[in-house]
């Protein structure tokens, strides 16, 4: 039961965001760019190795000497290859999920509830069943707003071509939805992956 609750709230995460993978790794305020700050102040690259796949380690390593050693010379150089190696590990933390580096983004950008509420339950903050009952309720709520638009539009499908069409841009989002929900609690997808799967 449990390992089912980790996969509805996994799949629907991405169900609830956008069709662009929409994760806070990518922001000033998410996990891989605490972990790399931290990292930067106590010289020592292995908090943030998680983050990425083991091919990755030499380019991130390479980074990450090149900013010790720039960061020391001013605030100005420190900010400028702090800069450097945030975007370095979140690029390759991005690839290594087979995802587009769009750039970091500002801190408390914004971000699908259901991501946010992940990491309160990571945190301790708030009960892993609380962001699955929400999860869930968001993921039942789109499946029958998709269906009531395919009843409707079923209803006169035949009228004309293009009453025809509109049933069917309506029944193609469900079955896409049903599809990708089914993907995911069957283990034939993922959105998010880990980087060392």
């Amino acid at each position: 039961m449990r390992r089912n609750m980790v996969w509805i709230v996994a799949m629907s995460a991405g169900l609830l965001a956008t069709s662009e993978a929409r994760a806070h790794c990518d922001t000033m305020d998410g996990p891989v760019v605490k972990d790399a700050q931290a990292a930067l102040e106590k010289a020592d690259i292995a908090p943030v190795l998680k983050w990425v796949k083991k091919d990755a380690e030499p380019e991130l390593a390479a980074a990450f000497k090149k900013t010790l050693a720039v960061r020391k010379t001013s605030p100005a150089a420190k900010e400028l290859a702090d800069r450097y190696f945030l975007e370095t590990l979140v690029r390759v933390h991005r690839a290594g999920e087979g995802a587009p580096y769009t750039g970091l983004k500002p801190a408390g950008s914004d971000l699908p509830h259901a991501v946010v509420a992940a990491d309160e339950v990571v945190a301790g903050k708030l009960p892993v069943d609380t962001l699955v009952e929400h999860v869930s309720g968001s993921v039942a709520a789109g499946i029958r707003q998709r269906w009531a638009r395919v009843a409707d539009a079923r209803k006169g499908m035949n009228s004309s071509v293009e009453a025809g069409r509109k049933y069917v841009a309506a029944y193609v989002e469900y079955v896409h939805y049903v599809e990708k929900i089914a993907l995911m609690t069957s283990g034939g997808g993922h959105a998010h992956g880990a980087p060392n799967d």
